[in-house]
């Protein structure tokens, strides 16, 4: 039995509410903390710099792309991470995922991105994301078939998932 296998059960989504505000600042918090402990600032103006960050990325995902889904991905009970994702006229774009630390290198991100990839596949449409050059989920975009169309601010890579580059995990 494979990760997925045992995931498939367990995942669902539900979509995010007023009142996950703070759950979803500390989810996107959590993607922070290696970048911020080379900073050498109080915790209190780490937290209000994170929670100004959160805030501005929040609205302006829910600006850009108001018809968007955005959910809470839940394993169980327990809150796992955050996804984001729009529905476009060519692709599905992952506008956000994350996970928490404890929910990270256990195959999760692998099973949530191969759904969203056989769905878009279903519908004829590719799967895109903007990825940091430095962040360790780029790995796994590779491996699951992202290949890097465009560079943006050098900062992200735009990636993007077709039938042809796709890569089944085993």
């Amino acid at each position: 039995m494979s990760a997925g296998d045992t995931y498939a059960e367990n995942i669902r989504f539900r979509p995010i509410q007023a009142e996950d505000e703070t759950l979803l600042n500390q989810i996107y918090a959590s993607t922070r903390t290696e970048e911020l402990a080379r900073v050498d600032w109080p915790q209190a103006q780490k937290d209000a710099f994170l929670n100004q960050q959160f805030l501005a990325q929040h609205h302006y995902y829910l600006k850009v792309y108001p018809d968007a889904f955005y959910w809470i991905i839940l394993l169980g009970d327990q809150t796992a991470g955050r996804l984001y994702l729009h529905h476009g006229n060519s692709s599905y774009r992952i506008i956000d995922i994350a996970l928490l630390p404890e929910f990270r290198n256990r195959g999760i991100g692998a099973y949530v991105l191969q759904q969203i990839i056989t769905d878009a596949f279903a519908h004829g449409k590719s799967v895109s994301i903007h990825v940091e050059h430095f962040n360790p989920a780029l790995h796994l975009y590779e491996r699951l078939g992202f290949k890097h169309i465009d560079t943006f601010n050098s900062v992200y890579y735009l990636m993007e998932c077709t039938p042809e580059t796709y890569q089944q995990p085993a």
